[in-house]
């Protein structure tokens, strides 16, 4: 991130001096957002730094006070709990690298973001060495053996409401703890044993609920009041919610992290917990077998990667969302920062256009490598990226129908992403889920841990979209030992051959577009990081026909000039996403919690 003179620090001035017009409403409320965090931010002793935004004078919210971040030297940590940043930090202050404290995160927050976090999921690790290597770990649940293309389907074709997205029907073969694992013994420095203490400490002691935690607890009360399992622990005395302020202990889940502490990996695919969890399988309705568990395996492999402005983008490549978010940014890389900025209307219509024939492509080719053969090298060309940019007309929207040959599915929204940079100069960056809020709602007897719903990511039926929108095509089908796509986004970008971002996002669907998002407004618009995590973001992925956006993002005259071009905009009450990010500028690295999760926590030393 380029150092600039003090006056205009904020990179917000430095975008509208070139542009010579005022700061449009979305980048006013990406301000006002640090107004109204809970609890405050701390004082500046504790690493935060401030500037005094220099608005319009018409603007009624002069001089607002806009954070940069958390600051650190030697290590920032950025997750959706402050319990499990705090677990990280641990780590790293103990002499452990980046890959450590990311596997200790991993475990914490299974604990302390229960939602999301997981031991019953799966998901993705990038990881940038200080010497320059790269790895992608593909975690990612897999289909049972026994799993059907159609197991989903009643018996006149239709799609079954719910099947694939609640019960043990829907579980996948988790992931999480084998790709953990296979991190930690090929990358990490410390053992097993010192990496998992903090989060059996939290399980087994129990952590005090915030507002954030609670927020997200109430919000399945009723569904976990219709699961013993689950209201034995998510409700208090298994009956009544829990408030600020109470301690959440979670026996049986210290109890399942310590075994795996002990004896590793087997606990989890061979041992007493697949045991538990097969066992649940079968009495309730479920096809997990003994061998599902035993024969899962971890894959690793090159990140796609692609170039925007300069700078050198690495990713998730498929079945994760890389592929998507380079396409868009390949379309993009031919307009100049100008042309991009000298319209926000004609700005959207490109970022739109991109994000259409993005997902498109995702919808028609994607899936996992091991069944489909992925054609990444031509949707990264740059003559495909001129081809499409050619296809845009002006100031007209594209009609998506025709480009979908089936209906989108989509994934599910409630994962959680994490970013660690060490004092080393290591690069971690894991995105992983367990796919709905609280999956399943499904705990094995025993175990303390959600499963996953991650069967329903895949395409139950080719044309019928799932539970959050999305249409897939045939790639997607089930088939035995295959992973679903995915749109998982773990991405980490270089300057100049140097570490410079480290970000991703939950948020389903969304999370190749806030990822994007990020990206552009750090490189096109000059945000910082936190500026560009924290502004309100937009998502369009062609089927469903609307063009999602958040509280405020788009000005009334943007509306309207987008809507006479054929878009149809949908201004959403509720955030998405959580672009837990880091920068590095000189020696300085920069932490941003994204302000919505509130329970989430940038900590750097």
């Amino acid at each position: 991130m380029r150092r600039v003179p003090p006056p205009l620090k904020t990179g917000l001035l430095r975008w509208m001096l070139a542009s010579t017009i005022a700061i449009p409403l979305s980048i006013l409320v990406e301000m006002g957002m640090f107004k109204t965090l809970e609890p405050p931010f701390p004082p500046l002793s504790h690493g935060l730094r401030f500037v005094e935004a220099q608005v319009s004078p018409q603007s009624p919210l002069p001089n607002l006070p806009v954070t940069e971040g958390v600051a650190g030297k030697n290590g920032m940590v950025v997750t959706a709990s402050r319990e499990s940043s705090q677990v990280g930090l641990e780590i790293l202050k103990a002499g452990g690298n980046a890959v450590d404290a990311a596997v200790a995160v991993g475990y914490a927050l299974a604990v302390t973001h229960p939602c999301c976090g997981n031991l019953g999921g799966g998901g993705f690790m990038l990881l940038r060495q200080a010497n320059g290597e790269e790895v992608f770990l593909d975690f990612r649940e897999t289909a049972p053996l026994a799993a059907t293309p159609d197991m989903y389907l009643d018996e006149t074709g239709e799609v079954v409401e719910r099947l694939s997205e609640r019960g043990y029907l829907a579980v996948a073969v988790p992931g999480t703890v084998r790709g953990l694992d296979r991190a930690l013994t090929r990358y990490g420095t410390l053992d097993r044993t010192q990496v998992m203490a903090g989060a059996i400490a939290l399980a087994r002691d129990g952590f005090i609920l915030q507002p954030g935690d609670i927020n997200i607890l109430n919000r399945s009360v009723e569904e976990f009041q219709h699961q013993p399992e689950v209201a034995a622990i998510f409700l208090k005395d298994g009956k009544t919610p829990y408030q600020v302020g109470d301690r959440l202990v979670q026996t049986d889940l210290a109890n399942s992290l310590q075994l795996i502490a002990d004896q590793g990996p087997d606990a989890f695919y061979t041992g007493p917990i697949a045991e538990k969890i097969v066992n649940a399988s079968e009495q309730n309705g479920g096809i997990l077998t003994l061998e599902d568990f035993s024969t899962y395996s971890v894959t690793e492999s090159a990140p796609v990667e692609c170039s925007y402005r300069g700078d050198r983008v690495i990713s998730a490549p498929p079945p994760g969302g890389g592929t998507t978010l380079c396409q868009m940014l390949n379309v993009l890389e031919g307009y100049s920062v100008a042309e991009l900025n000298r319209s926000e209307a004609n700005r959207l219509h490109w970022m739109l256009s991109a994000m259409l024939f993005a997902f498109a492509d995702r919808n028609t080719y994607l899936g996992d490598p091991a069944f489909v053969d992925n054609p990444s090298d031509r949707l990264l060309s740059p003559d495909y990226a001129a081809q499409l940019r050619a296809k845009i007309p002006k100031n007209q929207a594209i009609p998506p129908e025709p480009l979908f040959h089936q209906t989108p599915e989509a994934t599910g929204t409630d994962t959680t992403h994490y970013s660690i940079v060490d004092r080393f100069g290591n690069a971690v960056s894991v995105t992983y889920t367990i796919n709905s809020l609280f999956g399943a709602m499904e705990i094995a007897p025993g175990t303390g841990f959600f499963l996953n719903n991650e069967m329903d990511d895949f395409t139950a039926k080719p044309g019928v979209p799932n539970q959050f929108g999305l249409v897939q095509g045939t790639v997607n089908r089930i088939e035995p030992g295959k992973r679903p796509l995915s749109s998982m986004t773990p991405t980490i970008v270089t300057r100049n051959g140097q570490l410079f971002l480290v970000t991703g996002s939950p948020g389903g669907s969304t999370i190749p577009t806030t990822v994007l998002q990020v990206i552009t407004h750090i490189s096109d618009r000059n945000m910082t990081v936190a500026q560009a995590v924290s502004h309100p973001r937009f998502h369009y992925q062609g089927l469903p026909n609307r063009v999602r956006t958040e509280p405020l993002a788009l000005s009334p005259d943007t509306v309207e000039r987008l809507s006479a071009m054929g878009y149809h905009i949908e201004s959403l009450s509720t955030n998405w996403g959580a672009a837990s990010s880091i920068a590095v500028e000189g020696d300085t690295l920069w932490g941003a919690n994204d302000p919505r999760r509130p329970a989430g926590a940038a900590l750097g030393y």
